[in-house]
């Protein structure tokens, strides 16, 4: 799987010969600027993890460019559909499959509106697997015990992204244990640094993961891995 980061929670993941596009808040990300434009994303699927801007801000552009299929919770994917875009409505514990994976719909614990005050329905997280590996994007969430479903509902996890800036999500000291708790020993940080109330110390934050056997990887904007 090749993993490109795109800001705040923000990626495109590329598996099974498909393009996934996470939860893209690009144009109005002034560190974006110079190394990547809404209108040069193509993909096939824009998956939403809840409603804030931060999450949405592109995500109508970016599917409507692709004829992309949103996939998020019933709220979004209905408030997406009045706007003439198809999607694949989820919700809570639902599992469905797809030409690129099996898409497992979790929880998380956060709040969710529109960036037009439209109801958004309950933030959620995906996991994701194929014959590829197997993922799990949080989206915005605080630590919740439900994680520990995760190991016993999905399969084993090759990497995991995680909010890692405190204030608006858990902060890296919660991240951690949600680690152990999901069973994952390589984590993606995300949701850190985009404002000055979720800045990190980067050291710190990998010593941490690293005193628990675990690694954390801090990807710079625009900077792609193979996973």
């Amino acid at each position: 799987m090749k993993v490109k980061y795109t800001g705040q929670a923000g990626f495109i993941i590329e598996t099974k010969g498909k393009t996934l596009v996470f939860d893209p808040f690009i144009s109005a990300n002034e560190k974006m600027a110079n190394l990547l434009k809404v209108q040069d994303i193509k993909c096939d699927y824009v998956l939403l993890t809840h409603g804030h801007q931060d999450h949405v801000l592109d995500a109508e552009m970016i599917a409507k460019q692709n004829d992309a299929k949103i996939i998020s919770n019933f709220e979004i994917v209905s408030y997406y559909g009045q706007r003439g875009l198809h999607g694949h409505p989820m919700n809570h514990g639902g599992e469905w499959t797809f030409d690129f994976g099996t898409v497992k719909y979790v929880n998380a614990v956060h709040s969710s509106v529109l960036p037009d005050g439209t109801y958004a329905g309950n933030p959620g997280g995906f996991v994701i697997s194929n014959d590829e590996g197997c993922f799990y994007h949080a989206g915005d969430t605080a630590l919740t015990m439900d994680m520990k479903l995760i190991p016993m509902t999905c399969p084993k996890l090759d990497f995991a992204i995680l909010p890692i800036g405190n204030n608006f999500t858990m902060g890296y000291k919660d991240a951690v244990i949600a680690a152990e708790f999901i069973e994952c020993d390589k984590i993606i940080g995300c949701h850190f640094d985009t404002f000055e109330a979720i800045a990190i110390d980067h050291e710190a934050a990998k010593d941490t993961f690293a005193k628990r056997q675990k690694e954390l990887i801090l990807m710079d904007l625009g900077q792609e891995i193979e996973l």
